[in-house]
């Protein structure tokens, strides 16, 4: 059975202390009651050493928000996969539309970061998805096919069973517009496809794929609903312990 996952992308937001204020509120809460599924936060490089002390791992992963495309050496600025790995933190997301957009990273970038993720012992959050403009000009699935094809179908079939996908149409993320659920259940089942076109049913049953894009305790039970998507993907609302479990609660 594929794993069930809702995962928190905090994005460039929380100083020190309100991430950690944050972690522990989500920690004692989820410790009390046990969420039904896997729950990840994924938080600026600066809180990973200080929540790793005390968040309970067995049922909150963490993750960063990106690594570098360089395994050590004078790159001023960036964190390397075992820098990450060091903090503690299990997970990291790559590839997501902010840093494909802003920051110009390619298909040969992400290949790269996803290699020394993995070397590394992480687990990625591989993310996905179309413009608006693309979509519609009804080009969504060969722009995420081409976007699996450019840095994470490279891999071998064990290497790839650690890749989560995140599919973020970019037209939904932060807008307040959200893919209906059967759009989004159309891309998800597209998407297992092509996973299984190239590795076989198995790892595509096995593979889990997260909807990311305006995601909020409202929509989430319509979205998980759907045989396709085993979680989300969430911005703004892991930014509030309450907001968070109510999108977690979706799977109760």
């Amino acid at each position: 059975m594929r794993k069930k996952i809702v995962a928190g992308n905090w994005k460039m937001n929380m100083n020190l202390q309100d991430g950690i204020a944050l972690a522990k509120e989500l920690n004692e809460t989820l410790n009390n009651e046990k969420p039904n599924c896997g729950v990840v936060i994924c938080t600026p490089f600066i809180h990973l050493a200080s929540i790793a002390q005390f968040l309970n791992q067995d049922i909150i992963g963490l993750g960063a928000e990106n690594c570098a495309d360089k395994e050590k050496g004078a790159f001023t600025g960036e964190v390397s996969a075992e820098m990450v790995k060091s903090t503690g933190a299990q997970y990291v997301i790559l590839g997501h539309s902010e840093r494909r957009e802003y920051y110009k990273e390619t298909p040969e970038v992400l290949r790269e970061k996803v290699l020394l993720a993995l070397k590394n012992g992480l687990k990625v959050i591989f993310c996905i998805g179309e413009s608006l403009e693309e979509r519609e000009a009804n080009r969504q699935n060969e722009v995420v096919k081409a976007e699996l094809e450019g840095s994470v179908f490279n891999l071998s079939e064990e290497d790839f069973r650690k890749i989560v996908i995140a599919y973020e149409p970019i037209w939904a993320i932060g807008t307040g517009k959200t893919a209906t659920a059967e759009q989004a259940e159309e891309i998800h089942a597209y998407i297992r496809s092509i996973i299984a076109e190239k590795y076989g049913q198995a790892v595509a049953d096995d593979t889990s794929i997260l909807y990311g894009g305006s995601c909020k305790a409202s929509n989430a039970p319509e979205l998980f609903a759907k045989p396709d998507i085993d979680g989300g993907l969430i911005g703004g609302a892991s930014l509030k312990a309450a907001d968070f479990k109510g999108i977690i609660d979706a799977w109760k």
